[in-house]
C-alpha cells in the first residue's frame, strides 16, 4: 500500500532523472523528445494522482517543484545556446531568473523554507515552456520566446508579490487576492 501511496513522488523523481538524462542526448533528437515527453507527462500526472488518491503532502509539493525547477533549468541550458536567441531575449530571460531567485530568497527568509508556488501563472509558464518545440515550429523562435518571457515575467512578479505580502506560506495559492 505504501508503494501505491508514493506513486506521485516516484513520478516527480522520474522527472528529475529524465530531465538530467536530457543533458546526455542530442537536442531535438527522437530520444531527447521522448525524455521531454516523459517529463511533461510525469508533471501532469504527479499532482493529479496525488489529489485523486488523496495522498498530497508537503514532501510531494516540494518534490514536484524541485523537479519542475530542474527540468526548466536544464531545458533553458540546452535551448538557449542551441537556438541562438537575440541578445534582448537572453536579457529578458536573465531578468526573469533574477526575479525568481530574489523571490525564492525572500520567501526563504520570510518563511524559513523554499517557497516554490503553484499559481495559475506558474502553471501557464510551465505549459507554454513545455510546448516550446511545437510553438517554435509554428510561429518561430522569437515570437515563441517573447510569449514565454511575457508569461514567465508575470508569474515571476506574482511570486515576488506573494512572497512579499503573504503572512504564511501556502504553496497552492492561486493568487494573492485572498491573502
Amino acid at each position: 500500500m505504501k508503494t501505491i501511496k508514493n506513486i506521485p513522488n516516484y513520478l516527480s523523481v522520474s522527472r528529475i532523472l529524465a530531465s538530467v538524462s536530457l543533458l546526455l542526448e542530442k537536442p531535438f533528437s527522437a530520444v531527447f523528445f521522448s525524455l521531454y515527453l516523459i517529463c511533461g507527462i510525469s508533471d501532469v500526472l504527479d499532482g493529479y494522482l496525488a489529489r485523486k488518491m488523496n495522498v498530497t503532502s508537503k514532501l510531494g509539493q516540494l518534490l514536484d517543484s524541485v523537479s519542475d525547477f530542474i527540468f526548466i533549468s536544464i531545458v533553458l541550458y540546452i535551448y538557449i545556446p542551441s537556438m541562438a536567441f537575440p541578445l534582448w531575449i537572453i536579457g529578458l530571460i536573465v531578468i526573469i531568473v533574477v526575479i525568481r531567485v530574489a523571490s525564492l530568497i525572500l520567501g526563504f527568509v520570510r518563511h524559513h523554507q523554499l517557497t516554490f508556488l503553484h499559481t495559475y501563472a506558474n502553471k501557464a509558464t510551465g505549459l507554454v515552456l513545455f510546448f516550446f518545440p511545437i510553438l517554435f515550429s509554428i510561429v518561430g523562435k522569437e515570437i515563441t520566446a517573447t510569449l514565454i518571457c511575457c508569461i514567465a515575467s508575470i508569474s515571476a512578479m506574482e511570486d515576488m508579490l506573494i512572497n512579499m505580502t503573504s503572512k504564511t506560506l501556502n504553496r497552492d495559492i492561486k493568487s494573492n487576492v485572498s491573502n
